[in-house]
């Protein structure tokens, strides 16, 4: 069955007639199986998807081995070769088998339609993991100009659903190869997006991978030290508040800009002046005669 987001991607690409991803693979009338050789073969440069699962490729390359290959690839010609549109699995177990042909359908796709059925094909799936998620959601934003809001009506997701898969991609690389090698889950992943402060997302990040902690515990964590950090943001907002008011009435008393310089209870007080005559006048205030 086809899940809502398939649907609703389709529905965003129903301008172009794209083939749903149940008759991608399907043999068209008058369409020929060839038989093309591996090494003229190269991934849909739009493939969402980068990481494989070993063993089950492992698998797949065994069974091609034993039976060969029961449903022909899908592919476009270029200058270079051929581009995979559909059936990357199988090459890729081919290549492991070390099949020197496989057997393929020869079709006429552009660019976008390439986009677009690697987008479909593996989100319809759930082929992919959150951080392949976010960028082919943010491919196909920029593609088709669309903001999250738009973006979000058109695939039937919450705008907040989308904007905690995009803002994963703003992880340090160390954290989104983590989240694709699933040694940090996308829940642990989305509390580390929320943290500013890149050495403390590492700091965290490295607890995750170590402590194998809970999503749970790690907002535990992230709570105990933000705290005291609000606290003590709130005690420097008095203090700043206080310093401002002295500044004003110094100002008022001698007549030109004062500053008050406070660092832990201790700093100094800068009385502006601008030019001899002004010096002098800010000393007979303080009583002082040269």
């Amino acid at each position: 069955m086809v899940s809502r987001l398939g649907r609703g991607l389709e529905a965003l690409f129903q301008e172009n007639d794209i083939e749903s991803v149940e008759l991608i693979d399907k043999i068209q009338e008058g369409e020929v199986v060839s038989e093309i050789n591996i090494s003229e073969l190269r991934p849909n440069p739009y493939q969402p998807r980068k990481h494989f699962d070993n063993e089950k490729l492992e698998e797949l390359s065994i069974s091609i081995e034993e039976h060969g290959i029961l449903q022909p690839i899908i592919v476009k010609k270029d200058i270079k070769g051929y581009i995979i549109i559909a059936g990357e699995r199988r090459f890729r177990a081919s290549q492991l088998a070390k099949i020197e042909t496989i057997p393929a359908i020869v079709r006429e796709y552009s660019d976008e339609l390439m986009m677009q059925h690697a987008l479909i094909e593996n989100l319809q799936r759930e082929d992919l993991n959150p951080i392949e998620e976010a960028k082919s959601y943010r491919l196909i934003m920029q593609k088709m100009d669309l903001t999250q809001e738009k973006f979000s009506q058109k695939i039937g997701k919450s705008r907040a659903y989308i904007a905690n898969m995009m803002r994963l991609l703003n992880l340090p690389e160390f954290i989104t190869d983590a989240v694709e090698a699933k040694e940090i889950s996308t829940g642990h992943a989305k509390i580390l997006a929320g943290i500013k402060d890149e050495e403390l997302v590492l700091k965290f990040a490295m607890i995750v991978k170590e402590k194998q902690i809970s999503v749970r515990d790690l907002e535990e964590l992230v709570k105990e030290y933000e705290i005291p950090k609000q606290a003590k943001k709130k005690e420097q907002s008095t203090v700043n508040t206080h310093i401002k008011s002295l500044e004003s009435k110094l100002k008022s008393y001698f007549g030109t800009k004062v500053n008050i310089k406070d660092k832990n209870g201790k700093g100094q007080v800068v009385i502006n002046y601008l030019s001899n005559e002004d010096l002098n006048r800010v000393l007979e205030v303080l009583g002082i005669e040269l």
